[in-house]
């Protein structure tokens, strides 16, 4: 057998993705020794990377090195909750669930118990499985209900107490410890609940997530934690979330019944209910400034259980997250349809950029007109995932012309975070959870000491008309109570031709998700680049509708733009922090691991 090249660069984190203050690094974590090569059986070789001359990113940069097992998440910390418990003998889901509770204290712009997410499982005897645990409506919502009295698409389904759907991400992640980890809950959220009580650090990077959505912070009750006194948190200060650190212990004691029933459910029902006016009926609350969720609907609420989208990808196999996702199937029929040319073209040209958005525009259509919740919608899976119908649809793109979206007829949330675990047994874990916009809808539940979520916005609230994303959705994905609103997240991992796990990735990034997780898999499978340069390398977005090709600014060069133009593109440059890929990736002797260099966290493993 033929042995490849992996280049994985320097064994430390890789200093664009740490913190401004990070905690020292232990040789015992991330490895000591250099190596700037990991051989691989059975991969192809790396080819260094060429990038723009302007572009942010240099090619040949470093990853984290683990022999034996790696947590990559969007924060140090949460990274590192997990690796304590694979330390004490937890598997990738215990360090998971762990990971997952730690980001709520960690990252509260993001990380969550007050929004939803999916969860997608790859054991190392080949048993796979998918959780489903997003936020579905109130049992109170309604298809208009944002809609104003003259037609008019309010806002109150991105900021206030009307904008957050039924929170799922406790229920998921401990029924995802239950079916599969092999510790206690109350261990596995013993670090989140430390940090919750002990307190964290401040960094550079919370004080400007902050400052970023300070008016929304001050308009409900998060300032009072988060803007002190009225004053700014100062980096290097300590964060101490004790209502927080009250919630999860709840939790660890009570399981999701801590969350879903009891004082946690009475404490979010009643936050609903305030500064509503008295007598305002259901179908006035959203305009009066009430939240629609309930004990009962708190109580009611289940994650699923669903069986993965599968598909090969020449000779890979690709595990992604079904609907309610819209990712799994999106970036599987986008890979299918790229891979019905023999080769793509060289990576930074304009012929490769066209394929690439020629594919993504397509696979968004369906994905904007065909997909939901598959307990209300009858979404056509077995033939979005064929190769067949890729077939179908590559045989529409013209070699040197950008097709109108408008022209084409199928043949039939930046507040995401995303995290990749594997453990030294080779069971991977890829989870990428959402409280929508940052900081969610901005209402912090008091007393609980958590943000929910603003998802109600990513139902089409009305369909046909785009959402804070752009896209343009249809009846598939309009609101109705109980339903789960679609989602771009895309969970995935690729296993390499002996069906061992390779890739563990997900990204956050609202619809750019799917498109950057497909550009990782792309660089490292048809480019060949080390995953350090996969990660940094200068992407694209097509999401149909806005009919235009975002790119990364400064990362496509002159002529490459001028092509592109004469193909009929209508091109804009996109801002570096619009999708943030979280990867790990095996290599001989270990894996490497990295979050994006877009973004501040880190990959984490012994």
């Amino acid at each position: 057998m033929t042995r490849f090249v992996w280049r994985a660069g320097t064994i430390a984190i890789v200093a664009a993705c740490a913190p401004t203050q990070p905690p020292p690094v232990r040789p015992d974590v991330v490895g000591a020794v250099s190596r700037s090569d990991a051989v691989l059986e059975g991969a192809p070789p790396r080819i260094p990377a060429t990038f723009p001359p302007g572009w942010h990113f240099p090619s040949g940069g470093s990853a984290a090195f683990a022999e034996h097992a790696m947590v990559a998440s969007n924060s140090r910390l949460a990274s590192e909750a997990g690796v304590e418990i694979l330390r004490q003998g937890g598997n990738a889901v215990d360090a998971a669930v762990a990971v997952g509770f730690a980001l709520a204290v960690a990252l509260p712009e993001a990380g969550n118990i007050g929004g939803g997410g999916y969860m997608l499982i790859r054991l190392t005897d080949g048993r796979t499985a998918a959780i489903d645990y997003r936020e579905i409506a109130p049992a109170a919502a309604f298809r208009d209900m944002y809609v104003d009295s003259t037609g008019q698409l309010t806002n109150a389904s991105i900021v206030g107490r009307a904008a957050s759907g039924v929170p799922g991400a406790v229920a998921g992640l401990t029924s995802a410890l239950a079916r599969y980890g092999t510790m206690p809950l109350a261990r596995v959220m013993m670090p989140a609940i430390r940090m919750a009580a002990e307190g964290i650090v401040v960094d550079s990077t919370l004080v400007r997530s902050i400052a970023g959505k300070e008016t929304l912070i001050r308009r409900f009750a998060g300032a009072d934690i988060f803007i002190p006194g009225g004053k700014s948190l100062q980096v290097g200060s300590r964060l101490v979330q004790p209502e927080l650190a009250e919630t999860l212990r709840l939790i660890a004691r009570d399981g999701a019944a801590g969350f879903y029933q009891g004082r946690v459910a009475q404490q979010i029902a009643g936050e609903m209910e305030r500064d509503c006016p008295a007598g305002v009926g259901p179908r006035q609350r959203a305009s009066h400034a009430c939240g629609l969720i309930t004990t009962r609907d708190l109580a009611q609420y289940e994650p699923a259980w669903r069986t993965p989208v599968e598909s090969t990808y020449r000779d890979y196999s690709v595990l992604s997250m079904p609907p309610s996702s819209s990712g799994g199937i999106t970036l599987i029929e986008t890979l299918n349809i790229l891979e019905g040319f023999p080769s793509l073209p060289a990576f930074g040209s304009a012929s490769y950029f066209h394929l690439l958005a020629a594919a993504f525009q397509r696979a968004f259509i369906d994905r904007n007109a065909r997909l939901g919740d598959p307990s209300f919608v009858n979404v056509p899976v077995e033939q979005l995932t064929s190769k067949d119908y890729a077939r179908r649809l590559r045989m529409t793109i013209a070699p040197d012309r950008a097709t109108p979206t408008a022209g084409i007829t199928p043949a039939e949330g930046n507040n995401t975070t995303h995290y990749s675990v594997v453990d030294s047994q080779g069971n991977a874990v890829a989870t990428t959870t959402t409280l929508n916009s940052l900081y969610g809808s901005g209402v912090l539940i008091r007393g609980a000491g958590f943000f929910v979520n603003d998802e109600m916005d990513d139902f089409a609230s009305q369909p046909g008309k785009p959402n804070q994303f752009g896209l343009v959705q249809g009846e598939s994905n309009a609101i109705a109570p109980g339903k789960r609103m679609l989602s771009a997240m895309a969970p995935t991992i690729v296993l390499d031709p002996e069906g061992k796990v390779l890739l563990v990735l997900g990204a956050r990034g609202g619809p750019r998700i799917i498109t950057s997780v497909a550009q990782v898999i792309l660089n490292v499978i048809d480019n060949r680049m080390s995953l350090a340069d996969a990660m940094s390398a200068p992407r694209i977005h097509h999401q149909a509708l806005p009919d235009t090709l975002r790119y990364d600014r400064d990362g496509l060069d002159s002529e490459t733009i001028r092509r592109l133009q004469d193909m009929g593109y209508r091109l804009a440059p996109q801002s570096l922090n619009e999708a943030k890929v979280t990867a790990i990736i095996r290599v001989r002797g270990g894996f490497v691991g990295m979050d994006d260099p877009r973004s501040s966290g880190a990959a984490v493993g012994y």
